[in-house]
């Protein structure tokens, strides 16, 4: 069994390479390979924002006619993320860079435009000196000149400076002097005052306390409550009530009856009248020229008390 990953291929005797096809493909073939944008730009033709490190797939081609150092220099085509123009870069392998060809802007361009100007410029001199002698005396004359009019123009200032601004160290001393005094008695002054306004409290707290302390030691001696005898009542209710009271309990009342009530005749009148030998008073006789009314009933008595009176009445004027 042949092994499943082979290193080495066979090569017949009569192999000749010579007639093996070429493929002829073109120089300016394209493939799409997947990149991350080498800088900050912007599109020309909706305003967007492309960071640098946004991914694309993009199609990548060699530059025709165009090297340097030998060196190939591509071109890359991407999309934009929001109108899709095209927009395309190529490498710049003389700065190890990407300059940016068409469909965008690079930003923050402005510094790389200004070294690249002064490097122009500086070049430029080199070259011309050292083709011209004469041309290096000139510049140098000029680069002498220059630099004495900026250290005569630097020593004006110096003087100007001096002149305009005279210091005296000893005001300044002095005045930071009375100001350092003028802070210290503030910073005493209200000490002092937060010093007083607690003393005053603690004071009046303390008055505050003793006044309490006195009220607390002398309180006022409560009047003890009166408590009622309990045979007072006792001693209040007449005797007749107490037996009026003790045989409506017992038996009832008959004050919802008013008939019994006209036949009681009232003890104490009908017996003084019987032991003095008169007849007691008919109810509407005249008593010495006046009607007189109907006997007043005891507004504490019932009927049957009444009754139980009259009977009596009647058996001891029977025994008598």
């Amino acid at each position: 069994m042949s092994e499943r990953k082979v290193l080495n291929k066979y090569y017949p005797p009569d192999f000749d390479p010579s007639k093996i096809p070429k493929l002829k493909l073109p120089k300016d073939r394209q493939y799409v390979v997947r990149l991350m944008a080498p800088f900050n730009m912007r599109c020309k033709t909706c305003g967007e924002y492309i960071y640098k490190g946004k991914k694309f797939n993009a199609r990548k081609e060699t530059v025709q006619n165009e090297s340097y150092l030998g060196l190939p220099i591509f071109r890359f085509y991407i999309k934009c993320t929001r109108c899709l123009a095209e927009i395309t870069f190529k490498t710049d392998p003389e700065n190890t860079d990407y300059t940016m060809e068409h469909g965008a802007t690079r930003n923050f361009q402005a510094e790389k435009l200004l070294e690249e100007e002064e490097k122009r410029v500086q070049k430029e001199r080199e070259d011309e000196e050292l083709n011209n002698p004469m041309k290096v005396l000139e510049n140098r004359t000029k680069d002498s000149k220059l630099e004495m009019e900026v250290l005569e123009n630097l020593q004006e200032l110096k003087d100007l400076n001096q002149r305009q601004a005279h210091v005296d160290f000893e005001a300044m001393l002095r005045q930071h002097r009375l100001s350092e005094e003028e802070r210290q008695r503030q910073e005493q002054e209200e000490d002092e005052r937060e010093t007083a306004a607690l003393v005053e409290e603690s004071r009046k707290r303390r008055l505050l306390e003793d006044s309490d302390s006195e009220e607390d030691t002398n309180p006022t001696q409560p009047q003890p409550a009166l408590r009622p005898n309990p045979t007072a009542i006792l001693d209040e209710t007449p005797k007749a009530k107490r037996k009026a009271e003790s045989w409506e309990r017992s038996v009832g009342t008959l004050g919802s009856r008013p008939q019994l009530s006209g036949l009681v005749v009232k003890k104490t009148g009908l017996d003084t009248s019987i032991r003095r030998g008169r007849a007691p008073p008919l109810p509407g006789v005249m008593k010495n020229g006046q009607v007189a009314g109907p006997a007043p009933q005891m507004p504490g008595t019932s009927s049957l008390s009444q009754l139980g009176v009259y009977s009596d009445s009647e058996d001891s004027s029977g025994s008598n």
